[in-house]
């Protein structure tokens, strides 16, 4: 069983990051950090690493909901969107499913939270397969 939902792509890595972000923002997502991994592994540890960048994702509402019901939630927030470049120059946008996240919270109080975030995250990977020549994975 898959832990994310994907497309792949053969676009321009900055454009689909910001086609990413776009649809993200459209789907009620904020995103309270943008990690750049290449460039905090090339600073970090003087080492060369594909263009990699984490989108922390939250949807402040939905958030909320699901803290009122499980206090602890908060170490599995804000949700994770990764888009990289691969080898053969194809670039992935990948999100967690919420519903394998949520899961080790062992709590049903949050599977509508965790099913309303899925779908709103093949939204946004839908957009990203509009917009772009791309392939879901």
């Amino acid at each position: 069983m898959s832990y994310t939902l994907s497309v792949d792509t053969a676009a321009d890595f900055d454009e689909v990051v910001s086609v990413t972000m776009d649809a993200l923002d459209a789907e009620g997502f904020g995103v309270l950090c943008d990690i750049d991994v290449q460039e905090t592994l090339a600073k970090k540890l003087d080492v060369e690493f594909h263009r990699y960048r984490i989108l922390g994702a939250c949807n402040p509402k939905l958030a909320h909901e699901g803290l009122k019901s499980e206090i602890g939630l908060g170490t599995l927030l804000p949700c994770n969107v990764v888009v990289y470049e691969t080898d053969e120059g194809t670039v992935v946008v990948r999100a967690v499913d919420p519903g394998q996240l949520v899961g080790i919270a062992d709590n049903p109080a949050l599977d509508d939270i965790a099913t309303d975030v899925h779908d709103r995250f093949e939204r946004v990977l839908g957009v990203v397969e509009e917009e772009f020549e791309s392939v879901r994975g």
